[in-house]
């Protein structure tokens, strides 16, 4: 999606922090909305739609970890808006959890402004650009298999189809731009880091998570039809 206009939830239990970002984020070209903890942010959270949502993560009550894993526990296109966490804490070990979370990116206080909104403006860049383009099918439909995009479902016939949380965000970056590939290094991306360290072992982690959807979609995942591959471009979902 295009960064321009976007709106960004920033969530941060110091006042002077949070006045400081709401005006440089403004000034930047973006819509702010402030929430001083996870409380606040949640009860936003049920009336707003985001596009990028900027958390502390030591926050008194539920901190910004928390916070996080719950909104990827949320069912649909909610659960996978963007976040990026802020934290004075800098030990590799912080960083894994947050991203382990859910989070997209980490940023360790205190930051550059200008850093923070690169990596706002990187991660928005990789985001689908439905939004900005003209209403499309709310359900796109696969043989026998349907997804319907605003709930994050998938259907075979009558019954539905159990996705992991890794497969439903898998769908919900495919599903965005039908019939067009979406790259292995922007899925990596989206999937966030693999067990093992490395390039290969991220593709690789792609890579088995593309076949056990097939599993769930394709009636041969061996010959597919609607998950396609496409040779030096990456995996694209082509619906009837």
């Amino acid at each position: 999606m295009s960064e321009a206009m976007a709106h960004l939830l920033v969530v941060d239990d110091d006042e002077r922090i949070r006045g400081l970002l709401q005006k440089f984020l403004i000034r930047n070209g973006f819509l702010v909305t402030v929430a001083r903890d996870a409380a606040q942010a949640r009860r936003l959270l049920e009336g707003l739609d985001f596009d990028m949502l900027v958390l502390d993560v030591m926050m008194p009550g539920e901190d910004g970890i928390a916070l996080t894993r719950a909104i990827r526990a949320r069912p649909g296109v909610s659960g996978g808006v963007p976040i990026l966490l802020l934290t004075a804490k800098g030990e590799a070990a912080n960083r894994i959890e947050g991203l382990e979370a859910g989070a997209d990116d980490y940023l360790v206080k205190p930051f550059e402004p200008k850093e923070l909104l690169l990596r706002i403006n990187a991660i928005l860049r990789r985001m689908p650009t439905a939004k900005a383009q003209a209403p499309g099918p709310k359900v796109l439909h696969l043989g026998e298999v349907r997804y319907d995009m605003e709930r994050g479902e998938l259907w075979h016939g009558s019954d539905p189809v159990r996705l992991t949380a890794t497969e439903a965000q898998l769908m919900r970056v495919l599903a965005a731009q039908p019939g067009e590939p979406v790259s292995r290094e922007r899925l990596v991306g989206d999937l966030g880091p693999a067990e093992e360290p490395g390039e290969k072992a991220q593709e690789r982690a792609v890579d088995v998570q593309i076949t056990r959807l097939r599993r769930k979609i394709e009636a041969d995942p061996k010959q597919p039809r609607y998950l396609q591959t496409v040779r030096g471009a990456g995996y694209m979902l082509q619906p009837d």
